[in-house]
């Protein structure tokens, strides 16, 4: 029996199947071990590391390359800040919409309430009346409507998509079918959603700014949204602790933009912005579908936007894993970004805020001059250059250009002479409502004999239908005899010209609140009546009309804006002073002198003849741009990074328009510093020789109207050759000099002449841009008279950086150059790349007898002004004037160079609506003794306005 189980044991274990049995035993054994181990010994630890582990590729952005002046003095950099970035998380469903909204919201909350501002480079914001405005027009605007719509092209718009208003397109994306920003129930849908229900105006724009953002950047897997920048670490440490609530909201290392004096260098540098749809298309087919996205901050304007390709960088990537906390576990493929370059411009740090300086202390001066206390002045009785400002007009600049907040007048903080004058302005416009709804329904005064006061009411109201699409001006027929008796002849009342674009169908019913298009003329007409007053009860500026004749008739007080300057801490005074003024024994009058004096108030806030003004000084002999200067400035650290939505407003509103670079953008005719390029077209064609005369009777008779002579009728000049002519600025000499270039034998042709002219326009690099690397207006070359052209007048304009490029080739005899403003290009080491220098245009041929002649011109003008006596450089140069308005001041420009013998700089300058030429030649006679050494800073500098006398200087 033992026998035979050993052998059906031995039989057993030799079996095959034995041996398949015991290796499914070991394999069993080893996977409940190894289920073991990771099931219970290491199962947390695998589940958080695995199941969590997602991959993501970020792309790296490079450094951002730094900008330099001339000498090497930082201008632009970059800073490490923090920014508050989110991602859609949020699953798909009814209430996505809404529960990100919220979260947006609550996050808007958190930033602001530490202080802090989100992102709004949205191109729609809210205007001083608190409606939705665009800000951007033309191409620009039918871009983005066709990004908001979906449409491929600008041509793919519908009609009411192209004509859509900022309020419709706000509505449009806040809508059920976009972003349904507004709350609403279970029990809402399409039809009964309202469009920004339970938020304000403006956090229905910043929330909607940030869901437009999110919007482009969703088809771009982990690509987050910025949604503030260079935050405090309040903010940082609150959104870290609601970490859970704020669902795809995170904290981000990233830097930020930062730039360096400024006010000084914002029209020069511009800023840097969130890319644009436009603007990534162009990027990415000029460097390819990888080097830039919707997330990138790229330059907007000027040097940041114009070297763009070399500040960049490019961009770095890597491979990350995150786990479920978004924290990252591990990284591969990491590839190194690179910085970008550093640019070194040709502009002299201390040079370019010496001059915007001086400019700004020579506009007070000018305003000082010329401010009378009185309450009116009439332009209709004196000539442009002795235009006088009304102190009444001062007080009521403070209001007009937003300095006094109005607004503040009914605040519970409001200082005693606010609540005053906020109490008598409700009184005084429930009159002005009053009177004017009886004007609209029952009196019926004809234009002509309403009050001033009135007529500008009214005048309001109907470009204000106009403006809002109620009378619709594409069917207006100019025309039309009841049209012409509104606007030119102004013998009805509005009443009856508002019937009668009714009776025409001029009006659009749409956009009244009628309740029917089909309402008849009467319940029409009653519709305006209540849009009207429905919209100025809240309009900013028709607010600020009746403050004007408030001002005008007294019922506020100049002492009481004094006291109001005083109490929103708008302007400090000395102790003393204020002691006088309170007592009443300091005037307003004196109280506002003295503080444009100090420059407590600037022109620049006045926004009153002259408030801007523009220098472009160049290096004779290489074309390089020392200083180029735009007066008023601005802050574009609040456009970079993001802009500002608040300091936008306030740059779009302010009536000296800081946003305009007066340099380069701003166009007038020459005035007699054109007579150069009259006097060598003159040479070259031979018309005349440097010893030609002729004589100068005060009236040029042989065109109709005669011009005449800036000496008329006090005297004339006698007889002049090409130098007597530049010196005495003698315009019988050019216009003789423009008509001779005409003739043909006997037969004159203006456009003969025009043709010669522009040869030698042309010379000067007039006929085109300057060639500098930021943007610029192409100059308007004269078309109409050529006799007026010879002296700088007719329809031609030029900018202050083209009149420099002229005035530098005329000091250098005959070298036209690209000016530049970009002196050289080095990587993030300090290695050149580019040694850059102006390109020369052309070169102008001319004998040196010629060239003498016009220099000496140019040289004994200046010897003529006693303001330029005490200069111990020799300086040539050659003033100008251009009137634009017969009821404003002229355009005072002023061109020279220095030294006379061997001239190193050139200088152009213009003083928009500044009176004389001579306030532009003093002005620009301190910014020589700046550049030369010729008296210290402070001397030069002074920090205050002067009375400046009347010219003693050649006028023209």
């Amino acid at each position: 029996m033992f026998e035979n189980l050993k052998e059906n044991f031995i039989n057993m274990i030799t079996s095959r199947v034995f041996v398949l049995m015991i290796v499914l035993v070991a394999i069993t054994a080893v996977m409940i071990n190894r289920i073991f181990d990771l099931q219970i010994v290491h199962g947390e630890e695998y589940l958080d590391s695995f199941q969590m582990r997602i991959m993501r590729e970020q792309t790296i952005k490079g450094s951002r390359g730094c900008i330099y002046d001339r000498n090497g003095k930082l201008l632009a950099y970059n800073e490490l800040a923090h920014s508050v970035i989110i991602e859609d998380v949020y699953e798909s469903g009814r209430f996505k919409n809404l529960n990100l909204n919220n979260t947006i919201y609550q996050l808007i909350d958190i930033i602001e309430g530490n202080g802090d501002s989100i992102v709004s480079d949205f191109k729609i914001v809210l205007d001083k009346n608190g409606r939705y405005m665009f800000t951007v027009e033309g191409t620009q605007l039918y871009r983005f409507l066709a990004d908001v719509y979906g449409r491929l092209t600008i041509e793919d718009l519908e009609e009411k998509e192209r004509t859509a208003t900022a309020q419709e397109v706000v509505d449009y994306l806040c809508g059920w079918e976009r972003f349904r920003i507004g709350n609403y129930t279970e029990d809402d849908d399409k039809n009964t959603f309202v469009p920004g229900n339970g938020y304000t105006k403006d956090e229905v724009l910043k929330i909607l700014t940030i869901r437009y953002d999110m919007n482009n950047n969703s088809y771009q897997k982990f690509i987050p949204t910025t949604v503030a920048t260079d935050v405090s670490e309040e903010t940082v440490a609150v959104v870290m602790e609601n970490s859970i609530e704020l669902e795809g909201v995170s904290i981000m290392e990233d830097t930020i933009r930062k730039y360096v004096d400024s006010l000084y260098f914002s029209h020069i540098l511009g800023y840097t912005g969130k890319i644009s749809q436009e603007e990534l298309t162009a990027l990415q087919e000029e460097n390819g579908e990888d080097s830039y996205d919707l997330n990138d901050t790229v330059g907007k304007l000027g040097i940041e936007k114009s070297m763009e390709a070399e500040l960049q960088g490019i961009k770095g990537s890597r491979v990350i894993f995150v786990n479920s906390m978004g924290k990252v576990i591990e990284t591969a493929d990491y590839v190194e970004p690179v910085a970008g370059n550093n640019v070194y411009l040709t502009i002299d740090h201390d040079l370019q805020i010496a001059a915007y300086r001086i400019l700004e202390e020579k506009l007070a001066s000018i305003l000082y001059t010329n401010i009378i206390n009185a309450k009116e002045f009439n332009t209709n009785d004196v000539s442009s250059s002795n235009i006088k400002i009304p102190i009444y007009d001062v007080y009521f600049a403070l209001i007009n250009n937003n300095v006094i907040n109005t607004e503040h007048f009914n605040e519970t903080d409001a200082g005693e002479t606010e609540k005053a004058v906020y109490h008598s302005y409700v009184e005084r416009k429930a009159g002005v409502f009053e009177n004017l709804r009886m004007e609209l329904t029952d009196t019926l005064t004809s234009y002509d004999q309403l009050p001033m006061e009135y007529q500008i009411y009214e005048s309001y109201i109907a470009e204000m239908l106009y403006d809002n699409g109620i009378i619709v001006r594409e069917r207006v027929d100019m025309e039309d005899e009841t049209y012409v008796a509104w606007t030119k002849d102004e013998v009805i009342s509005l009443n009856e010209y508002l019937n009668y674009c009714i009776a025409m169908n001029w009006i659009d019913v749409t956009r009244l609140n009628l309740g029917s298009q089909y309402s008849d003329s009467e319940k029409i007409y009653d519709g305006i009546v209540d849009y009207i007053f429905e919209q100025l009860d809240g309009d900013l500026d028709f607010t600020k009309r009746i403050y004007r004749f408030m001002i005008k008739n007294d019922v506020i007080s100049g002492v009481q804006i004094c006291q109001i300057l005083l109490e929103q801490k708008l302007v400090e005074i000395p102790t003393e002073e204020q002691e006088q003024f309170e007592r009443g024994a300091e005037s307003a009058y004196t109280f506002i002198m003295n503080r444009i004096q100090n420059l407590d108030i600037t022109p620049a806030q006045l926004a009153l003849d002259p408030h801007s003004a523009s220098m472009v000084i160049t290096d004779v002999k290489t074309g390089d741009v020392l200083a180029l200067v735009s007066y008023p400035g601005y802050d574009n650290n609040k456009m970079a990074n993001g802009v500002n939505a608040e300091y936008y407003s306030q740059l779009l509103n302010d009536l000296s328009t800081p946003l305009i670079n007066y340099a380069t953008r701003q166009m007038t005719a020459p005035g007699s510093t054109f007579k150069m390029v009259s006097s060598t077209a003159g040479l070259m064609e031979e018309t005349i020789t440097p010893f030609t005369t002729f004589t100068c009777t005060g009236i040029f008779d042989k065109i109709k109207p005669p011009p005449t002579c800036w000496i008329y009728p006090r005297g004339s000049h006698g007889s002049l050759n090409v130098t007597g002519g530049i010196r005495n600025s003698c315009n019988m000499f050019f216009y003789e000099l423009g008509y001779r270039l005409g003739l043909t034998g006997d037969n004159y042709s203006s456009e003969t002449a025009l043709k010669k002219l522009e040869t030698y326009v042309d010379m000067y690099g007039l006929t085109e841009t300057s060639g500098i690397e930021i943007e610029e207006t192409a100059p308007q070359l004269a078309t109409d008279d050529a006799v007026r052209a010879a002296i700088g007048q007719d329809n031609q304009s030029y900018s202050t950086v083209g009149l420099a490029r002229y005035v530098t080739a005329v000091a250098n005899s005959g070298t036209c150059y690209n000016l530049t403003l970009v002196d050289r290009i080095t990587d993030r080491s300090g290695t050149l790349i580019d040694d850059n220098s102006a390109e020369v245009r052309n070169i102008i041929d001319m004998e040196p007898a010629y060239w003498d002649a016009i220099q000496l011109g140019m040289r004994q003008m200046i010897e003529n002004n006693a303001y330029y006596k005490d200069m111990p450089i020799h300086v040539a140069g050659k003033t100008g004037t251009a009137e634009e308005n017969q009821n404003r001041a002229n355009h005072a420009l002023f061109v020279c160079y220095a030294p006379y013998e061997e001239p190193e700089i050139a200088i152009a300058t213009r003083i928009a609506y500044g009176y004389t030429s001579s306030y532009a030649a003093r002005t620009t006679k301190e910014v020589l003794r700046y550049y030369f050494d010729l008296a210290s800073e402070e001397e030069i500098i002074t920090g205050t306005a002067s009375q400046m006398s009347g010219s003693t200087a050649v006028t023209d």
